[in-house]
């Protein structure tokens, strides 16, 4: 027998069993939409489908604009961070938090691998990373055991699901776990610096002794060879002297990223007058995007890879002012991009050790 879309219903019912790769089995608001944007998920981790991998969670790592908004809302508590947490968990079913619409990343120890997700290579026991956002991780949490400020990152005790089609990794051996899990958690960045980046380019990178910061400074350095330049904007005068150590870029100019003025007037003369060739806004608070777009030359182009971003106000900003640049909206995936960030900071001990010192 057809259903009204011509698909058997035998067919129907063996697709619901198994669950769709894309999640949407699991999203209960609303009907039909995917797992990223929907209201609410269902974590109930006691229902088995085959295309899923079953997470017991150690260690959530919040993105960096979610947790300084959960910060800020709660007066600097951890414990008020960690209260918010769980709120967002029991209403959505999900770590997505409502401010920022973002999400982060979890640690946690394999539990089950369904017969439709065995090509992704882990095994029950595996340690492992996602490497997809917390806003379509099916979650839920027993309990909060500690909230460490320094590397957004609360050591919990939950479980969480992982569709076939999210991406993972399993955790490396040479390198402390929690800083592991800071790299993976912006393991995105610095692929993507590597495709827009090219030799004797002037890159200019806002936040750039921040962690996705630190990351796209390197892989920066990396491309633009000898004839290229790297500018470094930090608003924090102790993370500008740690990126003028690393010998990162080529000049670190402390300003304010909110201030476009200041940032313009910081990077132009660096650059010739032009402005770069790239900008790359690595910054955890709104209101920079014409920061970005000011200090970027004509037909340039600027990354934003915060996810505090507006891209509304990127796009009519630009516009206001009459800025032909190409805006880049920043992706947390890249293919190999885990890979290509742990390998990053290997090569540079470091900036390794000075990672492993915050985020370890």
């Amino acid at each position: 027998m057809l259903n009204g879309l011509g698909v058997s219903s035998e067919a129907t019912q063996r697709t619901l069993a198994a669950g769709d790769p894309l999640g949407t089995h699991r999203v209960l608001d609303p009907p039909g939409a995917l797992p990223q944007p929907a209201a609410r998920l269902d974590a109930d981790a006691s229902r088995s489908f085959e295309t899923e991998i079953v997470v017991e969670v150690q260690t959530l790592n919040i993105d960096a604009a979610s947790f300084r908004q959960m910060e800020e809302a709660s007066f600097g508590s951890p414990d008020g961070v960690a209260r918010l947490v769980l709120e967002t968990v029991a209403r959505r079913g999900k770590q997505h938090n409502p401010v920022t619409g973002s999400g982060g990343m979890l640690l946690g120890v394999v539990r089950r691998v369904g017969s439709l997700a065995e090509h992704r290579g882990v095994a029950v026991g595996d340690r492992v990373a996602t490497l997809a956002s917390l806003s379509l991780t099916p979650l839920s949490l027993r309990r909060i055991v500690a909230v460490r400020p320094a590397s957004a990152q609360l050591d919990v005790e939950g479980t969480a699901i992982v569709f076939a089609s999210a991406p993972l990794a399993r955790m490396p051996t040479d390198m402390p776990e929690r800083l592991a899990l800071a790299l993976l958690d912006v393991a995105g960045a610095a692929p993507q610096v590597a495709r827009l980046a090219g030799p004797g380019d002037t890159v200019a990178v806002l936040g750039a002794g921040g962690k996705s910061g630190l990351l796209c400074a390197a892989e920066a350095r990396r491309r633009v060879g000898p004839g290229g330049r790297v500018i470094g904007v930090e608003t924090s005068a102790e993370f500008a002297a740690d990126l003028r150590a690393l010998g990162l870029c080529d000049h670190v100019a402390v300003a304010d990223a909110r201030d476009p003025i200041a940032v313009r007037d910081a990077v132009l003369p660096l650059s010739g007058g032009a402005g770069a060739d790239l900008t790359l806004s690595c910054v955890n608070v709104p209101g920079v995007e014409l920061s970005a777009i000011v200090a970027t030359r004509d037909r340039g182009k600027a990354y934003f890879f915060a996810m505090s971003t507006s891209f509304t106000a990127a796009a009519l900003g630009a516009e206001g002012i009459g800025k032909d640049v190409d805006l880049y909206i920043g992706n947390g995936y890249a293919h190999g991009h885990a890979d290509h960030t742990l390998a990053l900071v290997r090569e540079r001990p470091a900036l390794a050790a000075l990672m492993a010192s915050r985020y370890g």
